[in-house]
């Protein structure tokens, strides 16, 4: 027999709205009888309607993210970032839609689709363009988002970690153990993120009296094998670098890699820096020194923030930038002026 509210107004004693509201969380039925009905809701087995009661509320308790498909199962990062936003977004009672695309126009073509199916009650926008046409699409249909990152226009709600202090960190940390050839491996030109690494490294040269020079630069894709390829470049040179930055993690576990395949050791001969302190950094051989930001915690305060921007509540801060941690570990080596 299917379990109704008819079913348990007629074991509790007390009406269909009474029951209904009770089960529905409204503060206008005391805690004694709302109680009663729960028991009686949980004995019963009563599994609620949720469809119905989404088409009365017009919320559906799902959030929406949407992820680069070649990201989906090898980028430790996203992995990262998608549970603590999947943990928050359950202590809320909500569900996480995920769908991974190419970027490009399929992805923004996904986030027109979940928007105009009024699947999702809001979005979490991550690894942001420079000029990023999702976020414009999401301004402009008055959608719910919060993204993690800023772009050349940030008149949006995002939490983002300082990248340029980041990346200063590193350079000056390389600077005092006696480096003056530091190379950076960046990340595509086109994220948002890049502009302010790249700003921190040049910052953290010239604080040491170095001027930046454009044969110690390269560029990745983000992934290993990218990191791996840009680091043979820098060490294919008449004077190879001491040192390489990479703009990410996996980036510089590849610049590793190559360090390694060319008869060199790491933190000896090269020292190697990342960028994110993804869990794979502290088991690499060997750990690598990076920049620590807090993913799965930004994850989660991303998720508190999107529902507060969803329920229509002010937030206590629209703009929140964390500080990172640079994280010293033995792929930086020793103290060369020693």
């Amino acid at each position: 027999m299917k379990i109704t509210l008819k079913t348990i107004s007629e074991e509790s004693g007390l009406s269909i709205t009474t029951v209904s509201r009770a089960l529905a969380g409204y503060d206008d039925v005391n805690e004694e009888t709302r109680q009663k009905i729960v028991s009686i809701a949980e004995r019963l087995g009563y599994q609620p309607n949720l469809a119905a009661r989404h088409l009365r509320s017009k919320h559906t308790q799902t959030v929406g993210m949407v992820i680069p498909l070649t990201s989906y199962f090898s980028d430790p990062f996203f992995m990262e970032l998608l549970s603590g936003v999947g943990r928050q977004a359950a202590e809320y009672g909500y569900d996480l839609l995920l769908s991974a695309q190419q970027p490009g126009e399929d992805e923004l073509n996904t986030y027109r689709r979940m928007v105009a199916s009024s699947r999702i009650d809001g979005m979490v926008v991550a690894r942001i363009l420079k000029e990023d046409p999702r976020i414009t699409f999401l301004k402009e249909a008055r959608h719910p988002f919060i993204v993690f990152g800023r772009s050349n226009a940030n008149d949006y709600p995002y939490i983002d970690v300082d990248g340029e202090a980041g990346m200063r960190a590193v350079v000056q940390h390389l600077t005092e153990m006696g480096h003056r050839r530091i190379a950076l491996i960046l990340s595509p030109r086109e994220l948002a993120f890049t502009s302010a690494r790249y700003a921190g490294y040049v910052q953290g040269l010239r604080a040491a009296g170095i001027e930046p020079e454009e044969t110690y630069l390269a560029e990745g894709t983000l992934s290993a094998d990218s990191g791996h390829a840009a680091a043979l470049r820098l060490l294919d040179q008449t004077t190879p670098p001491t040192a390489i930055a990479a703009c990410n993690d996996m980036m510089a576990i590849g610049a590793m890699q190559a360090v390694q395949s060319s008869g060199l050791e790491v933190g000896r001969d090269i020292a190697v820096t990342g960028f994110d302190d993804i869990p794979p950094s502290a088991h690499a051989h060997p750990p690598l020194t990076t920049v620590r930001q807090p993913t799965y915690l930004i994850g989660r305060q991303a998720l508190d923030m999107l529902i507060q921007v969803i329920r229509q509540e002010p937030l206590d801060q629209s703009h929140v930038l964390l500080m990172p941690e640079l994280v010293i570990r033995e792929s930086s080596g020793t103290n060369r002026r020693r």
